[in-house]
């Protein structure tokens, strides 16, 4: 698109004889329209435009979802991870769990015997 852009004011810019521009050959002015032609061509052939549709396609689809998982209520499932991983790490972190608690003490190892015996 940006080539075709240059291209319609090379074109304008020419048949109005604007500065040095009037000057210029027919060929100099239609060469930003012959690479915007090769730029699509090579995008279509090359499947680029079609994989940036089915991107744009597919985040939509995951933007009307979570829409609608908050709309029915429910949350999704990367904030029902991280609320749960919140409340553990809060549990944990809380002075009654901490002071005298058993349950807040990692279990001790078991002797490690040496492998080469």
């Amino acid at each position: 698109m940006p080539m075709v852009i240059v291209g319609v004011l090379l074109l304008v810019a020419h048949l109005a004889d604007f500065g040095p521009f009037g000057a210029w050959p027919w060929w100099v002015i239609g060469l930003p329209f012959l690479l915007a032609v090769l730029w699509w061509h090579f995008a279509d052939t090359s499947g680029w435009t079609q994989r940036r549709a089915m991107d744009k396609m597919e985040r939509k689809k995951q933007e009307r979802r979570e829409k609608t998982m908050v709309s029915l209520g429910l949350t999704t499932r990367r904030e029902r991870y991280a609320s749960r991983s919140r409340t553990d790490a809060a549990r944990r972190t809380t002075p009654e769990t901490t002071k005298h608690d058993e349950r807040a003490k990692p279990p001790p190892e078991p002797p490690r015997r040496d492998p080469r015996l």
